[in-house]
């Protein structure tokens, strides 16, 4: 009597067709690592050379005004940040918080308000010379996303009458993907602080 044994060999071992695609496979663990930082490296040198470039091409805003009142008339109104609520539809709110006063170097908190919605910043400012310029800088992040330096500058244009100009300087990595709203929303809140200033300043004027 014979007996007849057989073994298992066990699953087919899967043919070249099936095998997982690896596109690193077969190269060298060091020119691996190699390659690798060289795409890394690559894309570090792209996501830079765009921060540069964004930060040397600004998005500007500028609108101005036409206001029957002094330098002085108009400044008060300008930086009776209290007042802000009752009137301007823009920054509806704003205040000194740090630094003594409105001067170089203070802190500042400001609300804004576009197309129903709110936001606050903290920006430090940058310059407060009286009857003739307010300037400050906010930024959002660490400085490379988005700044905003803000200004108001004040000129007198004939007797009796000034021109008010409010702009903004906007650079950042995030401000190109905003443009467009930026010249068309943010502007008109521009405008329409520009035009409540210039009344609320006109009426205390005449009284």
């Amino acid at each position: 009597m014979s007996v007849t044994s057989s073994a298992s060999a066990g699953p087919p071992a899967a043919s070249p067709a099936s095998a997982p695609y690896a596109p690193w496979r077969g190269v060298p663990r060091r020119r691996r690592r190699s390659r690798i930082l060289s795409v890394l490296a690559g894309f570090v040198a792209v996501l830079g050379g765009y921060a540069v470039w964004a930060h040397t091409h600004p998005v500007r805003l500028t609108a101005s005004v036409e206001i029957e009142a002094t330098p002085g008339q108009v400044w008060a109104v300008l930086t009776d940040f209290g007042a802000y609520p009752r009137w301007n539809p823009f920054v509806t709110e704003a205040a000194v918080t740090s630094g003594g006063g409105l001067r170089a170097g203070a802190t500042m908190r400001n609300r804004l308000e576009q197309k129903g919605e709110t936001s606050t910043f903290t920006p430090t400012v940058l310059e407060a010379s009286a009857g003739r310029e307010l300037r400050w800088l906010g930024r959002v992040g660490p400085g490379w996303i988005a700044d905003g330096e803000h200004r108001f500058v004040i000129e007198r244009t004939a007797r009796g009458t000034v021109r008010l100009t409010q702009s903004e300087k906007l650079s950042g990595v995030a401000v190109p993907f905003v443009a467009g709203s930026l010249r068309t929303d943010t502007l008109s809140q521009f405008r329409a602080m520009n035009g409540a200033l210039k009344e609320r300043v006109e009426r205390l004027a005449a009284r």
